[in-house]
């Protein structure tokens, strides 16, 4: 069955996002949260990306009111029963996301594909809490979503090459640049990005550099566009843990074993951008 409508279940950067671009490729978007603060701030952010766009010239006026009124915001979660797709972006919590699954299993009919933006938890374990473990997929987009391309496509243990193919063509229909990859841990963006990010911090630790040199030999040396350290205060200190404690516990290997100052820096609530201090501080107002 073709994909006509979805639900986006967390409206924050990433739910927010997926949603827009969604709508952006002509779907129809329920967009869920169970705060309704946060589903205010979801479409509020989703509306002023969309504004950024038609000032940029990319986007037409009647294109970002068309695009908005695809959007539905939704505080029920039984609303779930009239999408052929969920595209789940909570916390990167296991026992949240299972619990979450288990119910959308109930609720979906039996054609709804299950997907999830996790960033690093398995896809096999998310799926055994449901009766269709062949219908649940990873789709992991990159933060920001409507910028950048890449979406992580990952197969459970039991996903069917149908819904692989589905998802993966959605994406293209997005306007994305879909890869495949298996489940395993931090699967491969993160797998690679998240240890040099500690190593990064590692180096602060240590006394090697500044947060300022790490960044700067980075982005000068190997030309990246943003340092690991900026990076990881735009990703957020404690999504940056998590996901590294998900690769030490999912290889048992030392080299994936946080460095202390990012496990201090949590613990004290600099989380980066989003608390106004990590490795830099931020004007809270901006």
């Amino acid at each position: 069955m073709a994909i006509q409508t979805v639900m986006v279940i967390g409206a924050g950067q990433m739910g927010s996002g997926i949603a827009q671009v969604a709508a952006a490729s002509g779907l129809n978007v329920l967009l869920h949260d169970i705060a309704e603060v946060s589903l205010h701030q979801g479409i509020t952010r989703l509306t002023k990306s969309l504004g950024r766009s038609v000032e940029k010239g990319k986007l037409a006026e009647e294109e970002k009111t068309s695009i908005l009124g695809r959007i539905l915001p939704c505080a029920q979660l039984d609303r779930a029963a009239q999408a052929d797709l969920v595209i789940e972006a909570i916390i990167e919590s296991m026992e949240h996301k299972t619990t979450l699954f288990k119910r959308l299993d109930d609720l979906c009919r039996p054609h709804t594909i299950l997907a999830t933006n996790t960033s690093s938890l398995p896809i096999t374990e998310i799926a055994a809490v449901t009766g269709r473990p062949s219908q649940v997929i990873g789709m992991h987009f990159m933060n920001p979503v409507p910028v950048m391309p890449l979406v992580e496509i990952i197969r459970g243990l039991e996903t069917s090459d149908e819904v692989f193919g589905q998802i993966r063509d959605l994406a293209e229909r997005m306007g994305k640049t879909p890869v495949e990859v298996n489940d395993f841990p931090g699967f491969v963006s993160n797998r690679v990005l998240m240890p040099m990010i500690n190593e990064a911090i590692y180096t602060v630790y240590e006394g090697v550099a500044a947060p300022e040199a790490v960044d700067k030999v980075m982005k000068l040396g190997m030309n990246h566009p943003m340092g690991p350290l900026e990076l990881a205060d735009f990703i957020g200190l404690d999504t940056c843990l998590s996901i590294m404690e998900i690769l030490h516990d999912g290889f048992g290997d030392g080299k994936y074993r946080p460095c202390p100052l990012l496990r201090k820096y949590v613990k004290a609530g600099r989380l980066g951008r989003k608390t106004g201090r990590g490795f830099y501080t931020y004007d809270s107002s901006l």
